[in-house]
């Protein structure tokens, strides 16, 4: 199993023991082995196989957990798991991807209303049963019916993106040893770095198809064969993922990795501008409408797009968003990079509700490359994380003061650590820390974490009235979406990336995989009007820094450069961004 697919099953576990009042340390215990298994970059597999390393090396991972991990990478099924999904009614799996229920609300739903399916759930609340239980109301009854239709759409049960990245990186490395096999590359929606993945595209190249097959059906964590045919291989992976493989000659590699990458409006678009060359496109290459001139090469994607007069367009503006056009006049962005980025302007630290210290937090950041970082612990109003208020925010300030002095004594400091807060828009407006002390910080981050079923014009009012704030440099996850959990909550963006733009105040992008908040069009569409991003991890451990991969891919879909992000900046130039917001 995946690291993904352990964190998911923990995850599981915690719900039902939830739903069943199980012991609070004990459902604490599975979420922050979630958390910390989803968060680790290595596979587990090559932990357990290690001879230096174990399991319970891990934070948080003690014998008990650790037996559990080896039991699900042996491919079997936890006896708790099953135990615990027989003692609970099946419904509950389905009210439980409804955003806003947990496993208590949904206890108290089935059993008090004798809800056993999401449209009795429907019915229960058109008929306003649901607002008279206690702890509902006539306005939790109205999101939940709001909700049903999301938890209902299939986009919803698609991979994140860095789920099906971890699985594309076990393809991969099963698949390229195949002596068969000249080359392997994945395709489709990973490639194009969309948010969340429905299959799971491989390309290969080979004379020898059925060789390379073979050897992506006797792959560990391959399932059922869905298809097998002369050139082509289904099979269900992790996560019950659909992966199809396809084999070409040399040839025709280019042509069909364009083609299944896709996106299908961007292929469309490639092959009318074929025809209007007098050129035939599709996945096995490029062929002449008439006369008997030498076809152009398809061996490679550089000489597809060169047959139809454009340069190469990274896969990520593959979206039949005008990249074409853009492309034809000269006009194609250079797409920002993770080298590019000098900084990491969001993250926690256990001041809060991080799982790393402020040192360990910068040796991380510094051993990454960054040269400078933010520490944007919770305000005082985020109750459940410990939040800071005034007198502990400037005790941590003075701890990153000792810092700074401690790594700046040997010369030119390898980090900067900014002194920054992330403070919450209050539900009747303000932010939850005195602007005497907002002004200390070196960065603040303004976010929305509760009153989300505020209306539209509150929620909007609340994110201005941030915006036009002097301390306040940044709106972080300005949305509030949380991708497959949660949809946005109702905001004017409009507005909010006009004022963004007019008054300097920048808009995140945050790489949290759950959150790319803000997410592509709408990135796009605050570079159109001027204002200036950041890509933040939003990191609670020194493993969630490993996250900007995810950010960078999203603001490349929205076509960002470098200039267009704020911590691409040097922290003098950083500096000054922030002294021309602040001297509004």
């Amino acid at each position: 199993m995946t690291n993904a697919e352990i964190a998911a099953v923990f995850d599981h576990v915690a719900d039902l023991l939830e739903y069943q009042g199980g012991n609070v340390f004990r459902v604490r215990a599975y979420r922050n082995a979630a958390r910390l298994v989803k968060g680790t970059v290595e596979p587990l597999a090559a932990i357990r196989r290690s001879t230096d390393r174990r399991l319970t090396d891990l934070e948080g991972i003690g014998k008990d957990l650790a037996a559990k991990i080896e039991t699900l990478l042996d491919g079997q099924p936890l006896p708790l798991l099953a135990q615990l999904e027989a003692e609970v009614p099946p419904v509950i799996f389905d009210l439980m991807r409804v955003p806003g229920l947990g496993p208590k609300k949904v206890k108290l739903l089935v059993e008090s209303l004798s809800i056993n399916s999401l449209d009795d759930l429907a019915d229960a609340c058109r008929e306003g049963r649901v607002r008279d239980l206690k702890g509902f109301a006539a306005k939790t009854e109205a999101a939940i019916l709001a909700n049903l239709a999301f938890a209902q759409d299939p986009e919803h049960s698609r991979l994140l993106w860095s789920e099906a990245d971890a699985i594309v990186g076990d393809l991969l490395a099963w698949m390229r040893p195949c002596p068969a096999a000249r080359r392997v590359e994945a395709a489709g929606s990973w490639r194009r770095g969309r948010e969340t993945v429905g299959d799971i595209d491989l390309l290969a190249e080979s004379d020898e198809p059925a060789t390379v097959m073979d050897r992506l059906i006797s792959w560990e964590a391959a399932g059922a064969v869905l298809l097998r045919g002369e050139t082509k291989t289904s099979i269900r992976g992790p996560r019950d993922v659909q992966i199809d493989l396809r084999v070409v000659r040399g040839e025709s590699f280019g042509a069909a990795w364009q083609y299944f990458t896709g996106s299908k409006e961007h292929n469309v678009r490639l092959r009318g501008r074929a025809r209007d060359r007098g050129l035939s496109l599709n996945e096995y290459g490029l062929s002449r409408l008439a006369g008997t001139a030498p076809l152009p090469p398809a061996a490679s994607e550089e000489q597809v797009y060169e047959a139809l007069g454009l340069p190469w367009i990274p896969p990520e503006l593959r979206e039949g968003r005008g990249e074409i056009e853009l492309a034809e006049a000269g006009n194609l962005p250079k797409l920002v990079t993770t080298a590019d980025i000098r900084g990491d302007l969001h993250m926690h630290t256990t001041a809060t509700d991080g799982e790393a210290t402020l040192a360990d937090m910068a040796a991380a950041a510094a051993a990454q490359g960054l040269t400078y970082i933010a520490i944007t612990d919770h305000g005082k109003r985020v109750t459940m994380a410990h939040g800071l208020d005034e007198k502990r925010l400037r005790q941590q300030w003075r701890e990153i003061d000792r810092l700074n002095e401690s790594l700046a004594a040997a010369g030119r400091p390898p980090l900067v650590v900014l002194k920054g807060i992330e403070v919450d828009m209050l539900e009747k407006g303000g932010l939850d820390l005195p602007d005497d002390v907002l002004a200390e910080a070196d960065w603040v981050v303004a976010s929305l974490h509760y009153g989300q079923q505020q209306s539209r014009e509150r929620i909007t009012a609340r994110i201005l009235e941030a915006i036009h704030h002097p301390a306040v440099s940044c709106i972080g996850h300005p949305t509030g979406r949380l991708i497959n959990r949660r949809p946005a909550y109702e905001v004017d963006m409009q507005q909010v990336i006009e004022a963004a733009a007019a008054t300097g105040t920048c808009l995140e992008v945050n790489a949290n995989p759950w959150r790319l908040d803000l997410d592509d069009t709408l990135a796009a569409a605050a570079k159109r009007a001027g204002a200036t991003l950041v890509i933040s991890t939003d990191a609670h451990s020194t493993r969630g820094l490993g996250v900007m991969r995810c950010g960078i891919l999203q603001a490349r879909r929205a076509g960002l450069e470098a200039k267009d992000v704020a911590n691409t900046r040097s922290l003098a130039g950083l500096r000054k961004l922030l002294a021309k917001k602040r001297g509004r």
